[in-house]
């Protein structure tokens, strides 16, 4: 069965991927219509999100915010399909990189865990690799369709990039850290772990919630560099990331140092322009289980 609906999808998958940018667009335009207004995909966890989170925002800035990221959540998941046939040029012009200098100077010393947020496009943060010498790392959840998931494992390693799961990243970065491999580790970190596996709670977006802190555990463990990646959309498929550094010596830290100025990172973004988060994810599903050390 899995086979067969591969079969089935993947011919629409590649002739997307192919579109002229303007057609491609204009497609997206239509899955929009079709998600917001026929199906109205999760529009209500959308809406919930945002009223618990910008409570003082009245109801019509709500709805737009809500229309707008729907908007831009269609072009995103259409643009990680479009990476499928995205040359290293288009990249390059569709995801300009500020001061990719500074990962160049750091790795020249250290491996680097990159963090970022379910913010504007961070599919084709991979392109960094084009850029830098260090093997590159992307940590991903592996697809239930093992036929997709090979298929999503071979257009986001384009340019270099080696995916590895979740459960599988602290074992590659302990064998690198002992070869003395030097490597770029991205990952996005503001997903929420089940409430069993959280070692950390703390205030995202003024709602206290479990946190992953793996990036710090590691950090702190092996001495890692850690650079917040900043993705800021600047129109319709273009996008500028920007590195900001949160510590080049991560031993030299105070615990739950790196985890709170990621946050505050993610954070700032996400108030500057709200439209281009993850709204449909339930985020702060679990903010009424607290641990009461955490209260």
């Amino acid at each position: 069965m899995q086979l067969l609906v591969f079969i089935l999808v993947y011919p629409a998958l590649w002739v997307i991927s192919r579109l002229p940018f303007r057609a491609f667009y204009l497609f997206s335009d239509l899955v929009f219509f079709l998600v917001f207004h026929i199906v109205g995909y999760r529009k209500k966890v959308v809406y919930e999100n945002l009223k618990l989170i910008f409570p003082e925002k009245p109801e019509k800035e709500i709805k737009r915010i809500r229309k707008e990221f729907f908007k831009h959540m269609c072009d995103m998941f259409l643009e990680m399909v479009k990476t499928m046939g995205l040359s290293k040029e288009d990249i390059k012009k569709r995801y300009h990189i500020k001061n990719v200098e500074l990962i160049q100077e750091i790795e020249k010393e250290k491996s680097i865990l990159i963090p970022c947020s379910h913010y504007a496009n961070w599919e084709w943060n991979v392109s960094l690799n084009l850029y830098v010498k260090s093997k590159g790392y992307a940590v991903y959840q592996r697809v239930a369709n093992k036929y997709f998931d090979k298929l999503v494992k071979d257009f986001r390693s384009r340019w270099n990039t080696a995916l590895i799961t979740t459960h599988e990243t602290v074992k590659t970065v302990m064998r690198n850290k002992r070869n003395d491999t030097k490597a770029i580790y991205g990952m996005v970190s503001d997903q929420s772990p089940m409430v069993v596996h959280a070692h950390y709670w703390g205030e995202f977006m003024g709602i206290t919630v479990p946190i992953y802190n793996g990036t710090e555990v590691l950090a702190r463990k092996l001495d890692l560099a850690v650079v917040f990646l900043k993705v800021t959309k600047v129109k319709r498929g273009y996008y500028e990331a920007e590195f900001i550094p949160i510590t080049l010596s991560g031993k030299n830290t105070e615990p739950n140092e790196i985890t709170k100025k990621f946050i505050a990172l993610a954070e700032q973004q996400i108030y500057e322009q709200p439209e281009y988060y993850l709204w449909s994810h339930k985020r702060w599903k679990h903010r009424d289980k607290v641990p009461p050390e955490f209260q």
